[in-house]
């Protein structure tokens, strides 16, 4: 067996990636597929395109790769977060089109958690605040709206997963019904403390026990795909959320470890071992990918526009061709001539949870540029990650003094150096950025014995690393700047 082969499903394409024994991607694919807006804030995925997409670019890596599906010793996936998919146990047809994470729909209901007292509750077990990004109230929306859903869940006959467990129970012709720790515990359905499906919560949402996946940990063996899908029986022995699965990428094991992936969004992740530190801040307790059945804690921090900000400048204003021309836009000006962008198209996260925000350009004056707005969208990319960082500190009581990166943004030079300089901390971007899907490559080649943990460890090093020059009254004055300007947005 001379390769693993990681799937990374993501939020608007899906890449697998094979690697060989000393890391080295031989063989790379990646589809994007149709993002489905059906109301203002509603964000669907068509399920298909899900399953089908991560089909083409297993087999066309493994093409790149000059390899077969005989030659993978082990399949990791990794995979978008709260993503919800319903579909039938018998047939496996989906009831309806997977709801993302970023979907606005519920909120209403989750606001009625908070005004019912329920807040504390929820926090208590899942280490979540209601709020429509988790899966919970998406399901119960599902089966409220989907003509019969309901009576047949009930029956028994509907099944509820998060990506990873659709994949799972589409490659293994539905003979593998599971999640992983780090999946589960971004349900708010799950309680971290015991590691089970809360019957209490499951009653609150009145979502069926029946429905809900068996949960491991992110590297153990989950059972293997069906020989008439892939063409062999290869077992699928690592699973992870995306960005704990970038934060094993890291190795990122040891108390006090924090990265940032700079995705479609941005997610600030701090190992805190056996402690599960709880947030006055307006960050997250979850669940980290481990290989044994004691996961550790991790205290979470999301934006909710990152990347997908520099799409919207490509996609929508049209001001680049491709992202990666904007740094050299940015590199154009000295600074953004005073212009903030508070990139809330679907409200603001952490440390705000403020769903109301909208997006804002302010600032602008006569001399104002195309120059100006890229660089201005970059800068709220670290903005908005430094103000994770500063919650972070306050929560945990640790000092972050390194941050590792990976994401496609983090590709971009002008940013990390803005990073740094923001927020006075070096920055450490590896030499093989596709983290993620590194990640669930090692939870996956561990558990089979592909690699051991000091090979790995032997294996790392750091392409880049970022420090911070810029004096501290110059990065106050730019942090009073976005702090005004988030202000702004917040007042609707």
């Amino acid at each position: 067996m001379r390769y693993i082969l990681a799937l990374d499903q993501g939020t608007t394409s899906t890449r697998a990636i094979v690697f060989d024994k000393n890391r080295k991607i031989v063989g790379k694919a990646q589809q994007e597929f149709e993002q489905l807006y059906p109301r203002a804030g509603w964000v669907e995925h068509a399920p298909r395109d899900i399953f089908g997409t991560a089909m083409g670019v297993i087999a066309e890596a493994l093409v790149r790769a000059d390899a077969d599906i005989g030659d993978i010793a082990a399949i990791g996936i990794t995979n978008q977060r709260e993503t919800t998919l319903v579909w039938d146990r018998r047939t496996g047809t989906p009831v309806y089109n997977a709801i993302v994470w970023q979907c606005r729909r519920t909120q209403g209901y989750a606001e009625r958690l908070k005004r019912d007292g329920l807040a504390p509750y929820i926090y208590e077990k899942t280490g979540l605040v209601p709020d429509a990004y988790f899966s919970a109230t998406k399901i119960s929306w599902i089966l409220d709206n989907v003509k019969g859903a309901r009576e047949r869940a009930e029956r028994g006959d509907l099944l509820f997963g998060t990506v990873d467990t659709y994949l799972m129970w589409r490659l293994s012709k539905g003979r593998i019904f599971a999640t992983d720790y780090t999946n589960a515990s971004r349900t708010m359905l799950f309680n971290i403390h015991t590691l089970q499906w809360d019957e209490d919560l499951v009653r609150l949402f009145k979502i069926p026990l029946s429905m809900l996946p068996a949960v491991q940990p992110s590297g153990s063996l989950f059972g293997e795909t069906d020989k008439g899908v892939l063409g062999a029986e290869v077992p699928i022995c690592g699973v992870a959320g995306d960005q704990q699965a970038a934060l094993f990428g890291h190795l990122c094991t040891e108390e006090g470890d924090v990265k940032n992936t700079y995705g479609t969004g941005c997610f600030l992740l701090m190992n805190t071992g056996e402690k599960a530190v709880r947030s006055t801040n307006g960050l997250v307790t979850t669940l980290g990918a481990s290989l044994d059945g004691r996961p550790p804690y991790v205290l979470e921090g999301s934006v909710f526009v990152a990347g997908a900000a520099v799409q919207w400048l490509r996609d929508e204003l049209g001001l680049v061709s491709s992202a990666a021309e904007t740094e050299m836009w940015a590199d154009k000006v000295g600074d953004t001539a005073g212009v903030y962008i508070v990139p809330a198209f679907t409200g603001l996260g952490a440390p705000y949870w403020d769903s109301s925000a909208r997006g804002l350009m302010c600032g602008i004056t006569r001399g104002a540029n195309k120059a100006h707005i890229i660089r201005a969208v970059l800068e709220s990319i670290a903005y908005q990650t430094e103000d994770l960082i500063a919650a972070m500190r306050r929560d945990s009581g640790l000092d972050v003094r390194q941050l590792r990166v990976d994401g496609g943004a983090s590709q971009n030079n002008f940013l990390m150096k803005f990073q740094a300089d923001v927020s006075g901390i070096e920055i450490l971007r590896p030499e093989i950025v596709e983290t993620t899907a590194l990640g669930a490559a090692y939870l996956a080649g561990l558990t089979c014995g592909y690699w051991t943990r000091e090979e790995l460890e032997a294996l790392v090093s750091d392409a880049a690393r970022f420090t911070p020059s810029m004096d501290e009254k110059t990065r106050s004055n730019l942090m009073d700047g976005w702090a005004r300007a988030v202000r702004r947005a917040r007042m609707g």
